[in-house]
């Protein structure tokens, strides 16, 4: 006996090829996962018998296989023409006796349920969608806020249209799908009035270097649409999974989007629609709305640990649409689908590395995914009918894509979008093609020229850069898996947290070096006393500017406390729980002037590289107040945020007695050494430092030698002085005999130690030396570990001879 409907307590996962993907994944969770507090809007599903009854009751089987017949599998140039007599030959039909009572039955059980006022979404699956092999994602139309039982038919019946969408045919052709083998389910849910508030993705996984350890959650006010389409720049959080519900804040990246519309319902009926998009009004976002979060820090923490359930369950990592109700607050699923970019990978251990070299002019930048370079003649197109002016290999540029594109994405050797978040639908299909693209440009269109020949960078970090004209770059695959291991502890020196995911695959301890000067100058921008003290503020555009970057924070502080910390724990939560090693702030004076408000607090110094740095400025009275937020950055990133593998390191300590005034400054600020496991390190890089190892090791748990102001203080050279750079000399026997005299001295108080720097991967010679030393660790510079790493094989094999 066939069935025609089936409701979301009957459905399992099992159901794919009755109900599709989608609906099986929504009954799925609906059945199983309640107990896990996750919420799924009831509903039920048109059944495939459903959809082969209806096309024998139409008799339109064989017209649709012929029509199909008709299509140009090579260009697709009659596509839309094909794609139109299908669905008009479908639209054309009517639903039989028992099937329309069985929908009339399904939406009784709905409105008795939720009340009469009751709307609903109408949601195409196909019984091939969401397969771990293919995403199938927005191939067919959703119809929303569909109200009333004749509605409902119409919605249903234009669901069943949509298998015959333009781009469906296309990517059942692409896939090797045979069309007359793909039926449609058609799943109605209660509406979610997210309308009213606000909706949105997330994976269970960081969408671009697969870093399994967080969960990624983006959205906007309104419908959905705008954030799968990539018509706004969305909201973005990162959670580390391993911490959800065991430390106070899991949640390690707060990311504000523009968010420029809102989409809502339009008041038309379905019977006034003729496509989705006539459902809806995308209207423009407040400016109060735009400066705030969508969701607060407990929501986006319910949703993460729903995104873990979901991922648990299904045994894989998923890609989720979540909605929340404006009317009750509620959050809900409306969808889960398995993640089809990283799963598909085989876990091979190759890495490939751009860097690039000579580049042109800076056109235009915004949100980089790839991790390539790619350079091309850029093709300026306005909508998917200009397909053909598109040669393989040419650089999409556009505003923005929806599924309709796809057939074009596949051509592009890379693609450019003006709007766009890492979760809209040009990012996911660029990572499904393995395309570079770049999105939320904000202005691509408008600075890129058609026919220009330009350069796509996205391996510079999360910005994606289009530069004028070809760069050149140098590019390298590696097989880590052929990598010899060195004894020597082998670290990383980083200071971008956009890199960290990325990095954390090579072969590593951990990071020796994290500088925060480069956070600070990037991240942060602001003088940290600008911040601490804005009301002493003079010139009037910086005080706009400061007031521009700090809008939602309430005390300014505050700002620079919580993007510190968030960037440190992206890298902390990277390498989790190989440490890592913190430098607290190491600028010159001239170069802290240079951040926003840094000239009205910083001095005016004839010799910056050996005045106000360091340690020094810690217990000043100029700087004080600034370090002391620095303290409250790290205590939040240890305590409230878990990541105990942070330790701290403090630069240019030039005595003693200054060891002892940070310290205890950093103890009234609540980092005591020892408790939770905090470390505190030194950097060895003045000669007092090395001569006085003993004395310094009775407040330090270890030291870094900082081989370049070492030289350059030991030799009396400015390291920036080309007239000097002769004498500037690493090798020179100074140096090396301070270096050798440190690292015994700290072997003998069993005192870890190590080096950050170049010159171990430039000259197998330093890192013999190092190596014969004994050094506990070597940090490296990304592009330089694996020839530092090297080096130092070599060296320990010439050690056991």
């Amino acid at each position: 006996m066939k069935t025609y409907i089936k409701y979301f307590n009957e459905i399992g996962i099992n159901d794919i090829t009755q109900v599709g993907g989608k609906n099986a994944s929504l009954g799925e969770m609906y059945q199983n996962l309640a107990d896990k507090g996750i919420a799924v809007p009831d509903g039920f599903a048109l059944t495939s018998d459903a959809y082969w009854d209806f096309l024998d009751y139409n008799d339109l089987r064989n017209k649709l296989i012929d029509a199909l017949s008709k299509l140009d599998t090579s260009d697709f140039a009659n596509l839309h023409q094909v794609g139109g007599k299908c669905r008009q030959l479908i639209l054309s039909g009517s639903f039989h006796k028992e099937l329309k009572e069985k929908i009339k039955e399904g939406y009784n059980y709905l409105t008795t349920k939720y009340g009469e006022k009751v709307s609903f979404a109408a949601r195409s699956s196909a019984t091939a969608e969401d397969l771990p092999n293919a995403s199938f994602a927005g191939q067919q139309e959703t119809y929303l806020n569909v109200t009333g039982i004749d509605n409902l038919l119409k919605a249903c019946l234009r669901c069943y249209a949509s298998l015959y969408t333009d781009r469906a045919i296309k990517y059942r052709t692409d896939n090797g799908f045979e069309h007359s083998k793909v039926a449609l389910s058609v799943g109605v849910q209660v509406m979610v009035r997210s309308d009213k508030a606000c909706s949105g993705v997330m994976f269970s996984l960081d969408p671009d270097t697969g870093f399994e350890k967080v969960v990624l959650i983006a959205g906007a006010w309104g419908l959905g649409e705008n954030v799968v389409q990539g018509s706004v720049n969305t909201d973005e959080f990162l959670v580390f999974k391993p911490f959800l519900g065991k430390v106070k804040q899991a949640i390690i990246s707060r990311k504000l989007g523009t968010k420029e519309k809102t989409m809502i319902y339009s008041e038309k009926s379905v019977q006034d629609i003729l496509k989705p998009e006539d459902a809806i009004i995308n209207l423009d976002t407040s400016l109060d709305q735009q400066q705030t979060f969508i969701l607060s820090d407990v929501e986006v923490t319910k949703l993460a640990q729903w995104a873990v359930f979901i991922e648990q369950h299904y045994k894989r990592h998923m890609d989720i649409e979540w909605a929340k109700d404006g009317a009750t607050g509620e959050l809900f699923i409306v969808q889960a689908r398995p993640e089809t970019v990283h799963s598909q990978k085989s876990k091979n251990t190759l890495f490939k590395e751009y860097k690039i070299k000579e580049k042109g002019k800076l056109i235009c930048k915004g949100i980089g995914l790839g991790n390539s370079i790619v350079s091309g003649k850029a093709r300026l197109l306005k909508s998917p009918s200009e397909m053909d002016k598109l040669a393989k290999g040419e650089i999409l540029v556009t505003g923005r894509t929806d599924p309709d594109w796809d057939p074009v994405l596949k051509k592009a050797g890379a693609i450019i979008t003006d709007q766009g978040g890492r979760t809209s639908h040009a990012a996911i299909v660029a990572r499904e093609v393995g395309a570079t693209a770049i999105v939320g440009t904000g202005d691509a269109t408008r600075t890129i020229k058609d026919g220009q020949l330009i350069t796509v960078s996205t391996a510079e970090g999360n910005t994606g850069f289009i530069y004028e004209g070809k760069a050149s770059w140098d590019e390298k695959e590696i097989d880590l898996s052929k990598i010899v291991i060195p004894k020597t502890d082998v670290m990383l020196i980083l200071g971008d947290p956009d890199k960290a995911f990325s990095y954390s695959v090579l072969p590593n301890e951990g990071i020796g070096l994290m500088r925060t000067e480069f956070i600070i100058n990037n991240a942060i921008r602001i003088h940290p006393m600008a911040l601490r003290h804005f009301e002493k503020i003079t010139d009037e555009k910086v005080r706009q500017e400061i007031e521009k970057l700090t809008h939602y924070y309430a005390d300014k502080q505050d700002y620079f406390i919580q993007r510190l910390a968030e960037a440190t724990a992206n890298i902390a939560a990277a390498f989790y729980p190989k440490d890592v090693i913190v430098r607290m702030s190491d600028f010159k004076s001239n170069e802290y002037a240079n951040l926003i408000g840094g000239h009205q607090f910083e001095p005016k110094e004839e010799n910056p590289m050996i005045g106000f740095r360091g340690a020094s400025r810690y217990y000043h009275p100029l700087y004080r107040e600034a370090f002391e937020m620095e303290c409250n950055s790290m205590k939040l990133v240890r305590e409230d945020m878990g990541f105990t593998n942070v330790k701290l390191m403090l630069p240019f300590v030039r005595n003693v007695a200054e060891a002892k005034k940070v310290i205890q400054l950093m103890d009234d600020k609540g980092l005591k050494r020892g408790v939770d496991g905090l470390q505190l390190y030194m950097m060895l890089e003045i000669p007092s430092n090395a001569l006085l190892v003993e004395e310094f090791a009775k407040y330090f748990d270890g030291f870094s030698i900082g081989s370049n102001d070492l030289t350059q203080l030991t030799l009396g050279v400015d390291r920036d002085s080309e007239l000097l750079s002769e004498v500037f000399d690493p090798f020179d026997p100074a140096v090396m005999q301070l270096i050798k005299m440190a690292i015994e001295k700290a072997n003998a108080l069993g005192v870890k130690i190590g080096l950050c720097g170049q010159a171990p991967s430039d000259y197998p010679d330093y890192a013999q030396f190092l190596v014969e030393c004994g050094i506990d660790s070597i940090s490296f510079n990304p592009d330089a570990l694996l020839k530092g790493m090297e080096n130092i094989v070599m060296a320990e094999n010439k050690l056991k001879k």
